[in-house]
């Protein structure tokens, strides 16, 4: 079993692969999933991010890197891992760290962020992955006790414009917060260069999800581009 540290230093530089399908697609099955983060990791990839109970345990059988679980449950305002329960089911689940919302939002359960990190932290050996939506939220979640914050949900909760790829404005305010969490770079990550941006605005590791792993969006770029 990695160590907490070993995670990190895994993660660190390097790519990690969201590897998720909506309900009512093809690929919505546990074993698909698990079969993509395996091709996933075969491409370089340093850890996979899954959603979903069976997900994770099917992937954790798949593959030998970090598996960074969350539980998406509802459909406005907090639903990334939204209360402790759902936390704690991905811990049990298999996954070494934890993504759960890291916004300043008040949570289902009206537990605090600090709340449920530390029961997390106390009652398992996850690590936390805080998904943030500004510099606020990264600070608030730093203060709570999150491993990595991600910037996952930027141009998503109000608080800042959804830019057209990456917030790389956001990443670099981070970065130069000089916060003592991991900062990783997710979301509207499109290509190999916005991942580079990505890094060097200063993210220190990149997650790529549709751009790889959702045929469905993918085929439609390429559909509209052809269709004119």
């Amino acid at each position: 079993m990695l160590s907490k540290t070993e995670i990190l230093e895994a993660l660190r530089g390097r790519l990690i692969v969201s590897v998720q399908a909506y309900p009512g697609e093809p690929m919505r099955d546990p074993n698909t999933m698990a079969q993509i983060a395996a091709s996933a990791v075969a491409g370089g990839a340093a850890a996979v991010r899954v959603q979903g109970l069976g997900d994770i345990q099917a992937s954790r059988s798949a593959v030998e890197v970090p598996v960074i679980g969350l539980w998406k449950d509802g459909k406005d305002g907090v639903v990334i891992t939204p209360t402790f329960q759902h936390a704690y089911a991905v811990a049990l689940a298999g996954a070494q760290v934890v993504a759960l919302d890291g916004t300043r939002r008040e949570r289902p359960d009206g537990l605090s962020l600090a709340e449920t990190v530390t029961r997390l932290h106390n009652q398992t050996n996850a690590l936390v992955m805080a998904d943030c939506g500004s510099l606020d939220d990264a600070r608030a979640a730093v203060d709570a006790g999150a491993d990595i914050i991600g910037t996952t949900l930027a141009g998503y909760t109000g608080e800042r414009p959804t830019t057209d790829g990456p917030d790389l404005e956001l990443i670099s305010a981070i970065r130069t917060a000089d916060l003592p969490a991991m900062l990783v770079a997710e979301g509207r990550i499109h290509s190999p260069a916005q991942a580079a941006a990505a890094r060097e605005s200063g993210a220190e590791a990149v997650v790529v999800g549709t751009a790889i792993t959702h045929p469905t969006t993918i085929s439609s770029w390429f559909a509209e581009a052809v269709e004119g």
